[in-house]
């Protein structure tokens, strides 16, 4: 048995779904860094446009998956868009869009068989923290009402302006509001966590305990695995690709390799610069066998 296999490493990168191939060429670009997992979007981000889900070619998909095995359709993990805010509590259009869209994406998951999506939870803007955090759970609620076989992942923000979801304690408050609280879990994304102030680079251990003594390791269904171009507590969101960031290529390596994060799927959300093509190969080297090579040196 490979030690990747034994170690259960579930890491692949966020690609396009673009014509002409759509959903397929999607999961091809994924198996060609050497991946065992992806993220998409099931529609533009930017958008509330959607083309007929037919034009992804569903069905081709899930029979090109089935016939490669590289990739469980359970690693392939939506992100919704940006365009939605369910913290919106000055503007009820705006609000019920945001829930809309999100319904319609997630009717979407399913008919193409996806189980997972990612969510930003939202803005407060002019009204207090705790406002926001109830009118995103109201949202989750709405979305959640006739039960769908997907779940929802409320990503870690790292805090910029009014975002809600920069601190533990924040997105445990919307899951306790959520009726169907088995539905909601988190998605980890490093170079948030490291903006908001964890310092997941010195003490990760300690973040590890934090959120497992608030929110729970069980609530943990996906990762983001971003370097950041800001330092510990800056609250900006600018992503770096592996190792050229403040966060660096060790502790990404070893959250990647960590026994806690086994069988999660990782995703990486890295700048398309040189050389990141090489990022997931890289990443599942075992950081004994990269040591072992710098010693050789």
């Amino acid at each position: 048995m490979s030690k990747e296999k034994s170690n259960n490493i579930i890491i692949g990168r966020h690609v396009s779904v673009s014509d002409p191939d759509f959903l397929v060429g999607a999961v091809k670009e994924a198996i060609s860094y050497e991946a065992n997992a992806l993220a998409l979007y099931v529609g533009s981000p930017h958008t509330s446009h959607r083309r007929d889900i037919s034009e992804l070619r569903p069905n081709e998909f899930r029979k090109f998956l089935e016939r490669n095995r590289t990739i469980n359709i359970k690693n392939i993990i939506v992100h919704a868009p940006y365009v939605m805010n369910l913290g919106n509590t000055f503007s009820p259009d705006t609000f019920q869009n945001s829930v809309k869209l999100l319904r319609t994406d997630i009717e979407r998951m399913v008919t193409i068989g996806l189980e997972t999506i990612v969510l930003h939870p939202g803005y407060a803007l002019r009204v207090s923290r705790s406002k926001s955090i109830s009118q995103i759970a109201q949202g989750i609620n709405q979305v959640l009402a006739d039960n769908p076989p997907v779940r929802i992942a409320l990503e870690t923000m790292s805090g910029k302006g009014s975002e809600i979801g920069s601190n533990f304690e924040e997105i445990n408050e919307i899951i306790q509001q959520v009726e169907r609280k088995e539905k909601v879990g988190i998605c980890w994304d490093t170079c948030h966590l490291y903006s908001a102030g964890y310092d997941i680079k010195e003490n990760l251990e300690t973040v590890i305990e934090e959120f497992d003594r608030i929110i729970g390791l069980d609530k943990l269904w996906a990762i983001h695995l971003n370097d950041s171009a800001f330092g510990l507590g800056t609250k900006k969101d600018r992503h770096k690709n592996i190792g050229h960031g403040k966060i660096g290529f060790q502790t990404l390596q070893k959250i990647v390799h960590h026994p806690k994060f086994n069988g999660i799927a990782k995703v990486l959300e890295t700048p398309r610069q040189p050389g990141f093509q090489e990022e997931i190969r890289k990443l599942k080297m075992s950081p004994m066998v990269d040591q072992e090579k710098k010693s050789k040196i």
